[in-house]
């Protein structure tokens, strides 16, 4: 069961002032918008119970009571084997105070960390290394992580005598019993920081920001995480530190489009060249590209040049360029042109056609879908 005074911080006989102090502090440094880790996520949610039984008189008075902010103990409301009581072994600890087990460690590890990084798509085809500034808390290099003045160490609890926890008598329905709960002088630990460490006030961390370069491998998409272990956040007093997960985000760009590890692009045609042919120049990541374009092509068709696209991020390969021939008619014409196109027309047998429709199979659908791709 979850220590709300732990959780906060603070003291059995803190004030109401210094309950919302607490509360306000962890919950800036807590809130998703600042920390987005699961474990942040769950460390808040637990921080906003603590203050709303804290910072309620009614609600404390009856924690500091029964240990329930409803005013319930023993077997109350929850029933056997649910609530507040989880069974034997529950029962047994809270009444007698067994299990209670030594002072916890201030040494723990670093929370997670989040950062975002946007490349270009070139990157995401080739891989690149980027450097990447992170505001984070490493392990305080004046008291080295152990939270005190330099020549001090922190002194044994004189509540708890070092246990870390202590006993206190607790109406029941079997009577007057002792239950064991954190100590609250020193907050489970079993001992006190008497002389802090000035330069990060006795946590044995501070906040830092720090460069660091980042290998993106070829074939990363936008949503993709690049883990690196030990790079998050020290932890408290000295402990290791957390993961860091870097978030890729791909530029738009003005000619490709990705779909897969295929780079599609859009080449428009005068009708001319697309009837007699003609052959196209498109520069590409890995240079340029001479592509022919057979005499009748029609709008829509797709020319494919293979391992011109996206390095495959697991495997070996790449993907293919596709490039999507756009025909385009021409809005405005001279006197000459007009004459030509007219000529062309008679000599093809052109000049006036009824509209016809154009019946197409199954298969016909399946290959058009299957050549855009």
């Amino acid at each position: 069961m979850t220590d709300y005074y732990e959780a906060l911080g603070v003291g059995r006989d803190a004030s109401a002032d210094e309950i919302k102090k607490a509360y306000r502090r962890q919950a800036r440094r807590l809130h998703p918008d600042v920390n987005p880790s699961e474990e942040a996520a769950e460390r808040f949610k637990i921080l906003g119970q603590a203050y709303e039984v804290l910072s309620d008189p009614e609600k404390r008075r009856n924690y500091d009571t029964t240990g329930d902010p409803n005013g319930r103990a023993g077997f109350g409301g929850a029933g056997f084997g649910q609530g507040g009581f989880g069974g034997f072994s529950d029962i047994f600890e809270t009444f007698f105070g067994g299990g209670a087990g030594g002072p916890a460690s201030r040494t723990r590890r670093g929370q997670d960390s989040l950062i975002r990084v946007r490349i270009d798509l070139r990157d995401a085809v080739f891989g690149t290394t980027k450097e990447i500034e992170v505001e984070t808390a490493v392990t305080c290099t004046v008291c080295e992580g152990s939270c005190t003045r330099r020549g001090t160490a922190p002194a044994t609890c004189g509540d708890c005598h070092g246990q870390g926890h202590i006993q206190r008598p607790m109406r029941s329905i079997l009577g007057t019993v002792l239950q064991t709960e954190a100590c609250g002088r020193c907050s489970g630990f079993g001992s006190v920081i008497e002389d802090p460490c000035q330069e990060c006030d006795g946590q044995g961390r501070v906040r830092e920001r720090r460069s660091l370069k980042v290998k993106i491998p070829a074939g990363v998409d936008k949503g993709n995480r690049i883990h690196l272990a030990g790079e998050g956040e020290a932890g408290p007093a000295g402990g290791p530190s957390g993961d860091l997960f870097v978030e890729v985000d791909v530029r738009a760009h003005e000619v490709f489009t990705r779909r897969g590890d295929d780079l599609h692009a859009t080449v428009t045609l005068p009708m001319t060249a697309a009837a007699l042919g003609t052959s196209v120049s498109l520069e590409s990541f890995d240079g340029t590209e001479e592509l022919t374009v057979d005499s009748g092509t029609q709008s829509g068709e797709v020319l494919t040049v293979r391992d011109r696209g996206v390095t495959h991020l697991r495997g070996s390969g790449r993907g293919a360029l596709k490039v999507h021939l756009k025909v385009e008619t021409p809005s405005k014409l001279t006197d000459v042109e007009r004459d030509l196109l007219r000529q062309l027309a008679e000599v093809r047998g052109e000049e006036q056609l009824p509209g016809r429709t154009e019946h197409r199979g199954v298969f016909s659908r399946l290959r058009e879908r299957w050549d855009a791709l």
